[in-house]
């Protein structure tokens, strides 16, 4: 049995594969549940053959007060034409989505469940996601996305194609134009504006460095160095993205359409555009006293690394 998931826990983590988790950390729980799934392993695809067969792909949600959505998005996540699992990490909503990811899970073992004590940051909640694929599953391909469904599912299949040549996949809301869908313009202004002074200060040349939807070969999430990764807003995601260029990886954006939430509340507040206004300005300093590394040739995507683990 492998190590507890996640940045060092206060308490003791114990995870029973098939059953509830046996003991519970004061900071977060873990569940994995067995069910009818398709596969022995805890992935499968929709009916017919996955459009990538042999690469199994891992969905990471972090949710907090999604109880309107989760549900929905779960099915249509796992509906897509791949060998797919989907991990929700739950904030201990008060409005029960945990409860609804649970109930889901007992009858479907590609459904994970990480409970943690309370409202930790969207960046503390990837990391502890991303530490879950790479110490519990066997994914080769780890996304992330958003509960409120303004990142659509049906597009997985395209950023596993971009994959093939690349090892971190961007959805990007402003490559060809801006594709951004009922938001008012002073968010869309912030957006964008942040945007640009990211590349200005980073040299990161990407279009949209602050968005949510991102597709990564499990390899790079192995390479990043996440004690040094400590950004808890949507900093997380232009920090991520400059480690991952930083260590040579491959990265390409393809246009996605964003949507905002059809219910529940944003997240954005002052502190996350604060965080965000400094770390460009910490990463800037990094790139001017290193050189910028050579990226590295196409590697095919293959399951082998998975069956050579």
């Amino acid at each position: 049995m492998r190590g507890p998931v996640g940045s060092q826990p206060r308490g003791e983590v114990a995870v029973s594969t098939g059953s509830v988790l046996e003991k519970v950390t004061d900071e977060m729980t873990i569940k994995d549940h067995p069910g009818g799934a398709p596969s022995a392993d805890g992935f499968g695809s929709a009916a017919g053959r996955p459009v990538r067969q042999g690469i199994k792909v891992l969905v990471v949600v972090p949710t907090y007060n999604e109880s309107e959505n989760v549900a929905e998005l779960i099915r249509l996540i796992l509906s897509q034409p791949v060998e797919i699992a989907v991990l929700i990490v739950d904030d201990n909503s008060p409005d029960g989505t945990a409860d609804i990811v649970e109930e889901m899970a007992g009858g479907d073992d590609r459904v994970h469940l990480m409970r943690r004590a309370g409202k930790m940051g969207l960046g503390s909640a990837y990391r502890d996601g991303f530490k879950y694929a790479m110490d519990k599953t066997e994914a080769d391909v780890v996304f992330q996305m958003d509960a409120d469904f303004s990142h659509d599912p049906r597009s997985i299949p395209e950023f596993l194609e971009v994959l093939e040549k690349n090892d971190l996949v961007l959805g990007s809301r402003y490559l060809k134009g801006v594709t951004v869908v009922n938001w008012p313009l002073s968010r869309l202004f912030l957006s964008y504006g942040a945007n640009l002074y990211t590349r200005l200060i980073t040299g990161l040349s990407f279009k949209d460095s602050t968005g949510g939807y991102k597709c990564f070969r499990r390899e790079v999430l192995e390479a990043l160095d996440w004690s040094r990764i400590r950004s808890d807003g949507y900093s997380f995601q232009i920090e991520t993205t400059f480690m991952a260029l930083r260590k040579g990886f491959r990265i390409r954006e393809i246009p996605i359409l964003f949507v905002d939430r059809r219910v529940g509340v944003s997240k954005m507040n002052r502190r996350i555009v604060f965080e965000a206004v400094f770390l460009v300005w910490r990463l800037g300093f990094s790139r001017w006293l290193h050189a910028r590394p050579v990226e590295r040739d196409p590697v095919p995507l293959t399951p082998r690394a998975r069956e050579a683990r």
